[in-house]
């Protein structure tokens, strides 16, 4: 059996790495990169840490708006979807890199798995959700990886075309926590517990300018170090506004290879973020989160008291991140760490 990966973004990366992992010796697996994410911290460095086997092809599309990335990617990965012919292609997560191999799958009569399905944040405003809803529903096989991310398939319809697996970021985490477990943190001068992880990157924190700077005047007031990790988005959107990120309580920091984000993540006092996996990956180390959205698609983090929203009142922000340590769970609603091996038997049968 053939399958071929598309991936393209950062967190895409990190769910290749236990599937390539599962694969291997079992399928013949192919790899094509788009190139949404170029640099070598945003892409070329979590093939090489996270042991993922080099892209058979590497598109290199690069970024720009959304309809013309996307519209270039479809362009470039029909002609490789043809030339390799597989017998699966598997899709990642929520990107545009996702929806164009799924167009570009479906176009072609090629079966189309989609890995991470199901999951819903109910906000239309943010490109992910539309590339997750279409995708979801232009595929043939849905690997879902939640009980709450198959109620969504089932109440859409799609319930015998759905499969719970598992989430496969879970089985990477668990692996690099495992290997990082005796580190110390990343950061000179922070000793662990003593400081805060951030992230921010989506356009309605970035690209909103009074938004941007209120946030970042929470952050700076906070009483602990806050490691800021910049992403390109965000450094490009504070300068054009003209707001300082390097002020008050905040270190700004380049983006960190996913072993030392891991290593940074265990040995904060909490998170801030964005970010959908950063949330998940907060808890299951048990780390305490405070989500700058509205929403989430992992509502299991909220309801075990282990993540916070906050959103239009960005005042709460700090209150929120130096809030107590919610009490401890067992709770596992990610899986066991076999998720990819799940992956691997649903597209054999």
């Amino acid at each position: 059996m053939r399958i071929l990966s598309v991936v393209g973004a950062r967190p895409q990366f990190v769910k290749l790495a236990p599937i390539a992992r599962a694969f291997d010796g079992h399928v013949e697996h192919i790899v094509i990169h788009t190139g949404q994410h170029y640099d070598e911290l945003m892409s070329d460095v979590f093939f090489r840490d996270l042991g993922i086997p080099a892209p058979d092809v590497n598109l290199a599309i690069g970024s720009g708006r959304h309809g013309a990335q996307t519209g270039a990617m479809l362009a470039a990965l029909e002609p490789e979807l043809e030339r390799y012919a597989p017998d699966w292609v598997l899709v990642y997560g929520d990107t545009n890199s996702t929806l164009a191999a799924a167009v570009a799958a479906v176009k072609l009569h090629l079966p189309l798995a989609h890995l991470e399905a199901g999951l819903r944040s109910f906000n239309r405003r943010m490109p992910e959700e539309h590339n997750r809803v279409l995708t979801d529903h232009a595929a043939d096989l849905l690997l879902a990886p939640t009980e709450v991310a198959l109620e969504h398939l089932e109440e859409e319809g799609l319930g015998s075309r759905s499969v719970l697996v598992g989430d496969v970021m879970t089985d990477v985490l668990f692996r690099v926590r495992d290997s990082v477990r005796t580190a110390s943190t990343p950061f000179d001068g922070l000793e662990p517990g003593g400081y805060h992880v951030a992230t921010l990157h989506r356009p309605d924190n970035t690209d909103r300018p009074e938004r941007l700077a209120a946030i970042v005047d929470q952050l700076s007031g906070l009483t602990r170090p806050v490691v800021l990790l910049a992403h390109p988005r965000l450094r490009a959107a504070a300068d054009a506004a003209g707001i300082a990120l390097d002020r008050g309580s905040i270190v700004v920091h380049d983006p960190l290879a996913y072993p030392d984000l891991v290593t940074a993540v265990m040995n904060s006092a909490g998170v801030v973020t964005d970010s959908g996996g950063l949330q998940k990956e907060a808890f299951l180390l048990r780390i305490p989160c405070t989500t700058v959205r509205s929403e989430t698609e992992w509502v299991e983090t909220v309801d075990l008291g282990w993540n916070v929203l906050v959103d239009s009142d960005l005042s709460q922000l700090r209150s929120a991140v130096e809030r107590p340590r919610p009490e401890d769970t067992s709770a596992a609603p990610y899986g066991d760490g076999h998720a990819a091996e799940r992956v691997l038997e649903a597209l054999s049968r």
